[in-house]
């Protein structure tokens, strides 16, 4: 067992954490020549095009050092700050963590805060400086930063770099050198923490999991805690670039098990396995994932309900962060209220189940959850505007407050303050890290971030803000419930809360941009935005008409009002009985309102 290190890469997106993975494989032989190409433990297709990682993948390597050999099992993470679950899982999978800094950009906001993450749960940090092969690279000054942050002392700082193979052999080294053994008791009864599972259409179920006490065989008959089931252990073995079978995965290792599990729910992430014959009690697991943004996805055809319910499963074996419960909408019919942990994360599952279930879903406007006081003194949790009680008898609303921390060069201090404000954001502290890199620190509520808050950072800060949240916390606001209606029907996938002050410009700007998307029918489309009872905008579609009085040379003009006349009422009786189809896009318009 004192052989073994587990460790994980952690880093803000684009530090280049995978090309990093690539080249320790390499070094320790672990992938062949023939196998090996760039980012290779991204096996999603997504992953590949985007040049993002969206799910933790683990492999194990060996290496000798001074002539012992070493077992290494490496997890690599995301980086971008809707999937910081994934990393929070990994992290409790390993007793070291690898924290790579680019040397041209310096340290970035989610940098911090996965490496608070992982201070938590007691990790040793080895700091990478990465990417030193760059012109730009600024390693003295992005040195100094580590050392402000971390502590220590510079010499520790390993100096590398993913494309040119700099520093491998250090880093490996560092590894076995740092990073304690894992602890644990080898003739305990068996304590496995199951961090990560997959979907295999052959063999069902696959789990991910970390041994902390005893070990697991093959045939054992095993037991999950969090749903009392029990199993019979069909092949366990370690993550190489394929799953490898093995007779027993021991203490301190990270390994599978299949056990031809069928249904997505048996399977809880952060359960533990024990043997039947000798129970053991159950390990704390992972705090609860807390979705962040809320949004409905309805299958386009309402007979695919079903198909989407399994597809929504199996995504969620894959996904833990993925939150969702059912729910029907007068204008969509049967769908799924679905949590995401950002709008990132909403865009990736969108594609996920056009992809790889073949489903074309509609997805309705985002929104966070609220809680609204009613009348009578009773709180209760609002995941959809819809649900929210009649005006007289709501008392107040609160909303979901964040902490920002927003991470920029000196010269874009005016414009992201000036956003933050925008968006009913107060600032609560601001700090300079060097001469020109400062920390912005605001209290936000969380429903104005939903929409487009990231994009609009990005780009008055030309790329060079970075930003990351937690939730703290409700507060009570003056927030007003706006409704969507087409010819006098309400819409309710498209109503949303709303502050009261921004209501009036909000409902003025979503009408204009319904006008521009609902195509023109054979009668007049009334879109009005409103308050309760109360209109606050309007705006027209207008008819296609037939040029009725092209056959009417000269004559009397009561001759054409007559004609006139008549398609006035045929259009009148088509208002009454046809209805509005909405395209997708005007769903998905109030992101892009601006």
């Amino acid at each position: 067992m004192k052989h073994i290190r587990n460790f994980c890469i952690i880093a803000h997106i684009d530090h280049g954490k995978s090309t990093l993975a690539d080249r320790l494989l390499e070094f320790t032989a672990t992938v062949t020549q023939r196998e090996s190409q760039a980012q290779l433990l991204d096996n999603m297709d997504l992953e590949r095009e985007r040049g993002i990682t969206i799910k933790s993948h683990a492999i194990q390597m060996n290496y000798t050092h001074e002539g012992q050999e070493y077992i290494l099992n490496l997890i690599d993470t995301p980086g971008h700050v809707d999937f910081s679950y994934e990393v929070s899982r990994s992290i409790a999978a390993c007793e070291g963590a690898l924290l790579i800094v680019d040397a041209s950009q310096g340290i970035q906001a989610q940098t911090i805060s996965n490496l608070y993450l992982a201070l938590e749960q007691d990790l040793v940090i080895i700091p990478i400086l990465n990417k030193m092969d760059l012109p730009g690279a600024m390693p003295e000054e992005v040195k100094d930063q580590i050392v402000d942050l971390i502590g220590g002392e510079r010499s520790d700082i390993i100096p590398a770099s993913g494309k040119t193979g700099l520093g491998i052999q250090d880093i490996l080294t560092a590894v076995i050198e740092r990073v304690p053994a894992p602890v644990g008791d080898p003739d305990a009864p068996l304590q496995a923490l199951i961090f990560d599972s997959v979907f295999n259409s052959f063999r069902g179920i696959i789990a991910y999991f970390k041994v902390l006490n005893g070990e697991i065989k093959k045939n054992d008959r095993v037991k999950f805690v969090a749903t009392g089931k029990e199993y019979i252990a069909d092949e366990v073995g370690v993550l190489k670039l394929n799953p490898t079978p093995k007779g027993s995965v021991k203490t301190g290792d990270v390994g599978y098990i299949i056990s031809g599990i069928k249904e997505a729910r048996e399977v809880k992430v952060g359960d533990t396995i024990i043997l039947r014959d000798r129970p053991a009690p159950g390990i704390q697991g992972f705090e609860e994932v807390k979705p962040m943004v809320f949004a409905g996805i309805y299958p386009v055809d309402t007979d695919e309900f079903e198909e989407l319910r399994e597809a929504m499963h199996k995504l969620q074996l894959n996904d833990a962060s993925l939150v969702f419960e059912p729910e029907s909408s007068a204008a969509l019919g049967f769908g799924f209220r679905c949590g995401f942990l950002g709008m990132l994360h909403m865009e990736i599952i969108q594609e996920r189940l056009e992809r790889e279930f073949d489903m074309t879903v509609i997805t309705t406007v985002p929104n966070v959850s609220y809680i609204a006081h009613t009348t009578k003194g009773d709180p209760f949790t609002v995941n959809n505007p819809s649900e929210l009680p009649d005006p007289s008898k709501l008392e107040f609303v609160e909303e979901p407050y964040i902490k920002a921390n927003i991470i920029t060069k000196a010269e874009f201090v005016g414009p992201v303050m000036s956003l933050c404000i925008q968006k009913r954001g107060m600032i609560t502290n601001q700090h300079y890290l060097t001469a020109d890199r400062v920390e912005l620190i605001f209290e936000m509520p969380m429903g104005e971030i939903v929409f487009d808050f990231y994009d609009k950072l990005k780009t008055i800060s030309k790329g060079y803000a970075s930003f990351d949240y937690h939730q703290i916390g409700f507060k009570q606001s003056d927030l007003v419930k706006m409704d969507i209606m087409l010819n006098g029907e309400h819409v309710d996938a498209l109503s949303s809360l709303i502050h009261r002050s921004n209501s009036y410009d909000f409902g003025k700007r979503i009408c204009e941009k319904l006008r521009e998307l609902i195509p023109r029918q054979q009668f007049d489309i009334a879109i009005q935005a409103s308050i309760g009872a109360k209109i606050i905008a309007r705006e027209n579609v207008k008819a296609l008409r037939k040029d009725v009085t092209a056959k009417c040379y000269g004559g009397d003009i009561s001759r054409k009002r007559k004609l006139l006349e008549k398609q006035k009422k045929g259009k009148k009786r088509m208002r009454q009985v046809g209805n509005v189809e909405i395209p997708q896009s005007a769903f998905m318009a109030v992101l892009k309102l601006d």
